[in-house]
């Protein structure tokens, strides 16, 4: 598979620029819409409508592209970008996308949600649907958010780092069999080689974290991002000393956790305290 391809500065509209991607792909591959249609298997007018910014398309023909490119997550991620209004994504979070299509590794830490890219359709859907979404919009932005999955998949899959509050997996779902799901979901993403998931219990006190999400990207030139995120907005973190800060609090933090296989323990109680559905 070829090297995550590095983003450049084209346009900073997501429609037009997820237009713009396409477009150059199919270029560089030499491939018209026919032939491209013809191995990928979706209609060339479709793929026309996409690289023209009439239609997006939808996560599956969009992952299918990440696969036939070799740009996994890339395509998908400025998808994401372009379902929703591009006003209600700051310039931040926008490069912040950019970033995580191309991250080598990544680790995150979760206060109170898990990260979207461990998070089932269940979740995904209660998680965005309390941010006001519903509708086609809310259908949207969960297959938008749990294809991000596929970053973590295959043998080229990044590593990721999951440490997680133990409020996180305290705090269940309104419906049992969505949690359920959810749950046996972050058992089998712990199987995978390349995804660690560690839980900070409750009794460590408090710690250099506690009011804020975050996400450390390290990218193909060796240099580390961070992007914090609270309740009310995020924040992409590049200045080398303030990222050293936040790592310094997460390895501290990372060294108070359960190891693997006790968090591993952990998710598994969890999960036998789900209510069983009874049979009428």
């Amino acid at each position: 598979m070829p090297p995550r391809r590095v983003i450049t500065g084209r346009s900073q509209e997501p429609r037009r620029r997820f237009a713009e991607e396409l477009r150059l792909l199919r270029t560089e591959r030499g491939v018209s819409l026919r032939e491209l249609a013809k191995v990928v298997g979706w209609d060339p007018s479709q793929f026309g409508k996409m690289e023209s910014g009439q239609t997006l398309g939808g996560p599956e023909v969009v992952q299918a592209l990440d696969q036939y490119y070799g740009t996994p997550g890339l395509l998908l991620a400025l998808w994401e970008l372009a379902v929703g209004d591009p006003s209600q994504f700051k310039e931040q979070y926008r490069r912040y996308m950019m970033l995580e299509a191309e991250a080598v590794s990544l680790w995150h830490f979760g206060v109170s949600i898990l990260p979207g890219l461990l998070q089932t359709d269940g979740y995904a859907r209660e998680v965005l649907a309390l941010g006001g979404a519903k509708g086609e919009e809310l259908n949207q932005q969960v297959e938008a958010r749990t294809g991000r999955r596929k970053l973590l998949e295959g043998e080229e899959a990044p590593p990721f780092r999951a440490l997680l509050a133990e409020a996180v997996l305290r705090t269940p779902l309104r419906d049992d069999e969505a949690w359920r799901h959810q749950l046996e979901y972050l058992l089998e993403a712990s199987e995978r080689p390349n995804i660690t998931i560690q839980v900070l219990p409750q009794s460590s006190g408090l710690y250099g974290l506690v009011s804020s999400a975050v996400m450390f990207l390290r990218l193909l030139d060796g240099k580390t991002v961070a992007y914090t995120e609270n309740a009310y907005r995020g924040e992409l973190i590049e200045e080398n000393s303030s990222v050293e800060l936040l790592q310094r609090a997460y390895d501290s933090m990372r060294d108070m956790a359960l190891n693997p296989a006790e968090s591993r323990k952990f998710v598994l109680r969890m999960l036998e305290e789900v209510p069983c559905e009874r049979s009428i």
